[in-house]
């Protein structure tokens, strides 16, 4: 049974298919069609939704999210807004009122998605003033693509929503959500799908249904059901566990939960690790980083996931647990091939730690792919190093889209470590760095590509540590 609110309205279902997305359950079972589909991936943004979250003083929180690869299973106990459900009558919303009066959308087909990204920014601005600068709408609205407007109108109307009258919609005062978030039950059987909410019912159900696949934010397990059409025949919605949400400080670090979200990190990395942050921050879009989870990028285990590499150079290791009881793994022993992993039958990971960066430890990273927004990487560097009488040491180089795997440059790291980074240094990584990846061809970019990307990322690395040497431009940023 699936009990959620749609815009004030209570719905129940006694069950859904596994593979069902919010987006399939409002356009064919609510018949909501205002909520569009444009890609089907996450993409596009047409499909923008808001959910609803209750905090322990019962307080909605709202994140947008793309109905396209959400499952409709994660909206029980929470309230679903759609675009149908701002308005109050005849009055629309603030938001609304903003993009009519600024002529900010043509078509209207991309429309629906972007008001439910300005109304989840609405709403935190109603809870906590924060300054509309270029940076917060881009980052509001980087998932949303426009393909008639321009993005012009689209900011103005986003500045101009706290001049408009304050219409709330019908539920808005009575959203009747509390911070129940109870299990759907500890049994797959009926439904195909289990939201277990304690760590001590995960491993049940684990033992239970030894094959049934693990999901969390669904970023990339659901392409499986929108692109390949396939089924799922079990699902264990890891989403809710308790100890896979915390964030544990310790004095040498943090043990991040696997089910962490990127949104929930950012704070953290922002203060810790502020080039780990700015990275987050042209991961996917909102709607991703508010669902994506740090467990499911090691996981999936792709060669272009983009925290691997960050967490290689770091020093991160995992905390897994399965039938065997629970172990530590470096993380540089878990990537094993394309897409295989040291994951026993049965196991999952717990948590990831994050190491405390020593006071004279320095991380970049950079990532280049074909739009700067909401795309994949082609190649991604992340390196730290400290220097010491002007050499380089504790030198960690590790690269996404270079190989099979995400992994480090060790022959390259050997042959910078102890030395100061001048030319003759770098060229010689250069040319260990030839020796280190076998990088492929695909359409994000050819094997030649890759390797010239990978080199020039280390000569920016060499212009960085020369200070002098060059301004530093960030590839995180719109050049103005």
């Amino acid at each position: 049974m699936i009990e959620f609110y749609l815009n004030g309205e209570a719905q129940r279902y006694a069950s859904l298919a596994p593979e069902t997305s919010i987006l399939e359950l409002l356009r064919n079972d609510l018949q909501r069609t205002g909520t569009k589909e444009g890609c089907a991936s996450g993409d596009c943004g047409a499909c923008t939704v808001a959910i609803g979250e209750p905090d322990r003083d019962g307080r909605l929180h709202y994140h947008s999210t793309n109905a396209c690869i959400t499952p409709a299973h994660q909206l029980q106990g929470r309230h679903l807004v759609t675009v149908e459900g701002l308005a109050r009558g005849d009055a629309l919303h603030p938001v609304q009122a903003a993009m009519v009066e600024c002529h900010a959308s043509q078509c209207g087909f991309c429309t629906p998605g972007i008001v439910m990204s300005l109304f989840t920014l609405h709403e935190r601005q109603r809870q906590s003033p924060i300054a509309l600068d270029d940076a917060c709408l881009e980052a509001t609205l980087g998932g949303n693509l426009c393909r008639c407007t321009g993005y012009r109108p689209i900011q103005k109307a986003a500045r101009h929503m706290a001049n408009q009258p304050d219409v709330r919609p019908p539920w808005a005062d009575d959203p009747k959500l509390d911070n129940d978030t109870a299990a759907l039950g500890n049994t797959l059987e009926a439904t195909g799908y289990a939201i277990p909410n304690t760590l001590a019912t995960l491993h049940a159900l684990r033992r239970q249904y030894p094959t049934a696949r693990l999901v969390a934010g669904a970023t990339d397990l659901w392409l499986e059901a929108t692109q390949r059409l396939e089924a799922f025949e079990n699902l264990i919605d890891v989403s809710r566990v308790a100890e896979l949400q915390a964030i544990d400080e310790t004095p040498d670090g943090w043990w991040i939960g696997a089910s962490v979200t990127y949104t929930r990190l950012e704070p953290l990395l922002d203060e810790v690790y502020p080039a780990f942050a700015r990275l987050l921050r042209r991961l996917g879009s909102a709607q991703i980083r508010n669902r994506g989870t740090l467990g499911g990028n090691i996981a999936n285990a792709s060669p272009i996931g983009d925290t691997p590499p960050i967490l290689l150079a770091l020093d991160a290791h995992l905390a897994l647990e399965g039938p065997e009881g629970a172990r530590k793994l470096p993380l540089d022993a878990f990537f094993l091939d394309y897409k295989r992993t040291a994951l026993e039958p049965g196991e999952f990971i717990r948590a990831i730690f994050l190491p405390r960066p020593e006071s004279d430890q320095h991380l970049e990273v950079w990532k280049l792919s074909k739009r700067r927004e909401d795309d994949i990487s082609a190649v991604l560097g992340a390196f730290a190093w400290r220097e010491e009488n002007g050499c380089l040491h504790d030198v960690h180089l590790a690269f996404g889209g270079m190989d099979a795997t995400p992994r480090r440059a060790q022959a390259t790291e050997a042959v910078l470590e102890g030395h100061p980074a001048d030319m003759a240094t770098f060229d010689a990584a250069r040319q260990a760095l030839e020796r280190d990846f076998q990088p492929l061809d695909d359409v994000r970019g050819s094997a030649a590509y890759r390797r010239l990307a990978a080199a020039n990322l280390l000569e920016r690395l060499r212009l960085k540590i020369d200070h002098g040497a060059v301004q530093e431009v960030c590839l995180d940023a719109y050049a103005h």
